[in-house]
């Protein structure tokens, strides 16, 4: 399980990577405008993401 864990979190570093390293402006933007919302609207950003995230452990795990 841990071996599992510490994968999964290199590749989430990798895919967190990709963007800034292959289009730093749009990056940037993207970052520039997230910024820009309000609490309640990242935090359901954030919300969508772990169910998402927990959906698909479910269903490939």
């Amino acid at each position: 399980m841990k071996s599992s864990l510490l994968m999964a979190f290199a590749l989430m570093l990798v895919l967190e990577g990709l963007l800034p390293f292959v289009a730093p402006a749009t990056w940037r933007e993207t970052f520039r405008r997230v910024t820009e919302l309000a609490d309640g609207q990242i935090r359901f950003i954030g919300l969508t993401s772990i169910a998402l995230g927990l959906g698909l452990l479910f269903l490939f795990g």
